[in-house]
């Protein structure tokens, strides 16, 4: 599978290093970045991946951009 010049890009997101809460799990924390990345197996299928840094501390998580909410 051919790799574009642009794999894997940070992406500006108005929420960068922001609160921000992943919808799908609940986990609460700073929306790190936005990577453009290739996860498709047999095929390119290039989607926006956004990784939270949890405010408790921890491993960043990925999920789906669209799965990413503001917090106050």
């Amino acid at each position: 599978m051919a790799t574009p010049h642009d794999a894997n890009q940070h992406v500006p997101h108005a929420l960068l290093h922001k609160p921000v809460r992943d919808i799908a799990s609940g986990t609460e924390g700073i929306l790190m970045a936005v990577v453009h990345e290739n996860v498709g197996t047999l095929r390119d299928h290039w989607v926006d991946i956004a990784y939270i840094r949890p405010a408790r501390g921890g491993r960043e998580l990925s999920t789906a951009v669209a799965n990413i909410e503001a917090t106050a």
